[in-house]
């Protein structure tokens, strides 16, 4: 298995792990139209997880990056809300918030590039 493949796992592993260690970050910019957001943040997590996971058992491996890809398109929705008004931003600035939503595609990308 590539390195560069074993990062990406560890760094969505990571990334979920994060959802259930600080919740209400991410709480604090889910767009008010979504309901239950606590059960989001964790159902997020979760999925980061099981598809970082996933990423590692070559069997499993283009399942996960499909999803991978589907989930960073979802994110879409919470960065683009990020960028609706000084309180959803989480006092990230702009520039950041703005950034952030290439950053997307590319990460999309980087998971596309492994598929079989």
């Amino acid at each position: 298995m590539n390195n560069s493949i074993i990062g990406m796992a560890a760094m969505y592993i990571l990334a979920g792990l994060m959802h259930f260690i600080r919740p209400k970050s991410y709480m604090r910019i889910m767009p008010r139209y979504l309901p239950n957001h606590k059960a989001l943040v964790y159902l997020s997590g979760a999925a980061e997880i099981i598809l970082g996971v996933g990423l590692c058992f070559p069997e499993l491996k283009n399942y996960a990056i499909y999803g991978i890809i589907a989930m960073l398109a979802v994110f879409l929705l919470v960065h683009f809300y990020m960028l609706s008004g000084e309180k959803a931003s989480a006092g990230l600035p702009k520039w950041i918030l703005i950034l952030r939503i290439p950053l997307q595609f590319g990460l999309m990308y980087w998971a596309w590039y492994y598929l079989n």
